[in-house]
């Protein structure tokens, strides 16, 4: 059967199985829209902290209007103790919680460093970054601006110089490859893919599924040959990577997002993705030959990908756990070739080790077929045995 043919005969059980339709052209659609709509600001605005002020002074309101007047933070929760403005923080009502001491004015005109205390909620990872590099920004910015005042009030310096004196040093902090601190062109780029990956082992599930929903697994077993099941797998193969293409062409072209790499790297790896999910797939089904249980599986196994990715936690300090788990997901090794493109236009040379790592999950094929034939072997021993039990019954 050439290529053609199977596609055509793929294409009409598609026609019919609403399942496959779903998730070949209706799940990945609405998924995308989805995340993109979750992600499309880029930027987090106005996250809620709280303040507590023992001190209420004009020194103190002062300081508060400055880190309301930072467009990621909003101070709109005053809180009269401690108590109260942690059982919000426990609760997520607030992302912080600001307590300013009594006898800050006085320490501050007195020359003295007066202790502000902040807590933010960490467990956001992302947002507690946000919120921490933010409160300190306008911290310094508001004790920037008092320094410069003590100097022009103590001096004839011009303001310049008075700066200068308050800042002795400055710094100038680039963020690089995100340059606008678009959070959504790196978490986007990268839950989109992890979902992808999921979508890509459930309908591979379903695909080799398909015979044993109207036949028993031995006859299902004795009527197919891997290689002609192989084959079946190429048009979803190909649909799957048409679907990354348009995922890429989204990305980069209709957002117009940042990219300095190849397409053509970045095209050739998506297709070598999709094959490596195929075989992870493959094997699973072969080792438990349950639909039920071999979707199980496959959940259990795929759904951390975001996590074990490196976008958003460094590898390094993953758990050894945690690494041999993101070793042994396809989508892992993709990302690092992604990013590589995307952001740092690496030479193809960098990505040699992830297109190998690719490859190296097409060899569970081959295991699979060996599992394969295993049980095809077993179940015409089976088979030879019953009848011969049954002539020297007779005789």
């Amino acid at each position: 059967m050439n290529f053609l043919q199977t596609f055509k005969t793929e294409w009409q059980l598609i026609s019919h199985d609403a399942w496959l339709k779903v998730l070949l052209f209706v799940m990945p659609i609405i998924l995308g829209f989805i995340i993109w709509g979750l992600f499309h600001v880029g930027i987090a605005r106005d996250l809620p902290i709280g303040v507590v002020d023992h001190d209420n002074s004009s020194i103190s309101r002062a300081l508060i209007r400055s880190y309301d007047a930072s467009p990621t933070l909003q101070v709109n929760h005053h809180y009269i103790d401690e108590q109260s403005g942690s059982k919000a923080l426990r609760e997520g009502s607030i992302y912080a919680l600001v307590i300013l001491p009594d006898g800050l004015a006085k320490n501050t005109i007195l020359g003295k460093v007066p202790k502000i205390t902040a807590f933010y909620n960490s467990q956001y990872i992302l947002i507690g970054k946000l919120v921490n590099s933010s409160l300190l920004s306008a911290h310094g910015t508001y004790v920037a601006q008092l320094e410069t005042l003590k100097y022009l009030t103590i001096s004839n310096e011009r303001v310049e110089q008075a700066i200068g004196q308050a800042l002795p040093i400055s710094s100038q902090i680039t963020p690089l490859f995100n340059s606008n601190t678009h959070y959504g062109q790196f978490l986007v780029t990268a839950v989109i893919p992890a979902m992808w990956q999921i979508i890509i082992m459930v309908t591979t599930v379903l695909v080799w599924s398909k015979g044993l929903r109207d036949a028993s697994e031995n006859t299902w077993l004795s009527s197919i040959s891997y290689r002609h099941q192989l084959i079946k797998l190429l048009p979803y193969a190909l649909i799957f990577w048409l679907q990354g293409i348009v995922y890429l062409s989204v990305f980069y072209g209709a957002l117009n997002w940042p990219m300095h790499g190849s397409w053509l790297v970045l095209v050739a790896a998506q297709l070598f993705l999709v094959l490596a999910c195929m075989s992870v797939t493959t094997l699973i089904f072969f080792i438990t030959l349950d639909a039920t249980r071999a979707m199980s599986l496959v959940a259990g196994f795929s759904a951390p990908a975001f996590a074990f990715m490196g976008v958003t936690f460094p590898t390094t300090d993953m758990p050894i756990l945690a690494q041999i788990w993101r070793a042994l997901l396809p989508i892992s090794h993709y990302i690092n070739l992604q990013i590589k493109q995307v952001n740092y236009d690496s030479p193809i040379q960098s990505t040699v080790t992830d297109f190998i790592s690719l490859l190296l999950f097409l060899s569970l094929l081959y295991v699979a077929k060996l599992i394969f034939l295993k049980r095809k072997k077993r179940l015409g021993s089976i088979n030879k045995d019953g009848p011969a039990m049954q002539r020297g019954d007779n005789s």
